[in-house]
């Protein structure tokens, strides 16, 4: 039987949801709060990157965030609040960020990883898209010898998980990124990162799906729930109201508020992050990570991309200029050559990662509610892990073996 589904948000995770449970015949219907051209999915670095196995929760966090809680400007700024879901977050947090726990869930995040990967290629492969995907790894760039050694510390956790990884030296940079000048000691370079110009995928994905028959509401905002025997009956927007078999929750950082609607305690925040291009050619052809600011560079279609930080401010899209400055610093410092301009630094995007307290996404059906799949918390692998967790949902509202094991992303578990 055709099963009917809504799903609640499309970005990544939401599109990707939609392209597999129509390829498995089922009636589609995506809403979202916004026109689906803007926020986390279209700002994002564009990397698909298994070498990120470490949670955002690990030791060492909690105490740099406390450190910088009272400058705007650091790489990581939690704005202080006496909100009682973001003090439960923050306590949540700290007991998660543990070196067991990052030793037991970096098994979880590769194995995410490299299973979404795969299937960025196949979808790219079996729809005939024409989205920029390049395999040029991912390079971690040092300035200082201290964030080295934290970089080589990494690397052997990766070696450990068969995470190809490699030391490079300072002179190895300049063989690596021949066309620049680098400002760095050395670095890691993880040689099976992939990345995408993030627009143009989404932008091919919303045709595809629509040339599909996938349903899309923007700009309608989700209300209410209409309950029945213990289950979902219909969602209740701004505008109309929808019947479904099943829902999908993929509103990302909007998430926490509407399942409130359903009884469902989601813990989540907002993690603000930046991001700006320059079209002018840098001579950048390696995506890297500036390893002391926390700015992620990655050279796509037709222009370089400059992103990061990460803002704990509750749910708000405005621009802090004061955070965009330190990115376009950043830059600077790291490739003397670029000077990113007013015009392009006045361009700044924003968009809000969800963050869950342990760094692990929720993913699964809550126990309160059995047509409901909650998809949302991929903080900074929302990108990486979209179409892993698109295949993941539908497999489990069809009643399919799940091709990962599910039971770290339960979004009923404790913390």
């Amino acid at each position: 039987m055709q099963k009917k589904v809504t799903i609640i948000g499309g970005g990544i995770i939401g599109l990707s949801t939609a392209y597999f449970l129509q390829k498995e015949g089922c009636e589609v219907t995506i809403i979202d709060r916004s026109n689906m051209d803007s926020g986390a999915s279209y700002t994002n670095a564009g990397y698909i990157c298994p070498s990120h196995f470490i949670p955002l929760a690990a030791p060492g966090v909690v105490r740099s965030g406390l450190r910088w809680m009272l400058d705007a400007s650091s790489p990581l700024y939690i704005k202080p609040s006496l909100n009682s879901d973001f003090l439960k977050w923050v306590w949540a947090f700290n007991k998660s960020a543990t070196s067991s726990h990052v030793q037991k869930n970096a098994i979880h995040l590769r194995d995410f990883t490299v299973f979404s990967q795969e299937l960025f290629q196949s979808i790219k492969k079996e729809e005939q898209f024409s989205f920029q995907y390049d395999k040029k790894g991912l390079l971690m760039l040092c300035q200082t010898e201290r964030q080295l050694e934290k970089e080589l510390e990494i690397l052997t956790l990766a070696k450990s998980l068969n995470v190809h990884a490699k030391e490079i030296s300072k002179d190895e940079l300049k063989i690596l990124e021949p066309s620049i000048e680098i400002n760095g000691v050395g670095g890691v370079y993880f040689k099976n990162d992939h990345h995408t110009t993030p627009s143009v995928f989404m932008q091919q994905l919303k045709a595809h799906l629509k040339s599909k028959g996938v349903r899309m509401f923007t700009n309608e905002t989700v209300v209410d729930f209409k309950m029945k025997q213990g289950n979902i009956d219909s969602v209740v927007t701004d505008k109309q109201t929808l019947h479904s078999d099943e829902f999908v929750m993929a509103s990302g950082s909007w998430s926490a508020d509407l399942c409130k609607k359903l009884g469902l305690k989601l813990l989540l925040q907002a993690g603000k992050g930046y991001s700006m291009n320059t079209q002018l050619s840098t001579g950048i052809s390696i995506p890297t990570i500036l390893a002391e600011a926390k700015i992620a560079v990655t050279p796509m279609d037709g222009f370089t991309r400059f992103a990061g930080t990460m803002e704990i401010a509750g749910i708000n899209q405005t621009i802090n200029r004061k955070r965009v400055e330190v990115i376009a610093k950043a830059a600077t410092h790291y490739y003397p050559s670029i000077q990113l301009s007013v015009q392009e630094i006045e361009a700044a995007t924003c968009g809000l990662r969800p963050l869950s307290p342990d760094g692990l996404p929720y993913l699964g059906k809550p126990q309160s509610c059995e047509n409901m799949t909650i998809a949302t918390g991929h903080a900074m692998l929302g990108w990486t892990l979209g179409p892993g967790t698109g295949k993941l949902v539908s497999e489990l509202i069809l009643n399919k073996k799940t091709s990962l094991e599910l039971s770290p992303y339960h979004p009923n578990r404790r913390f």
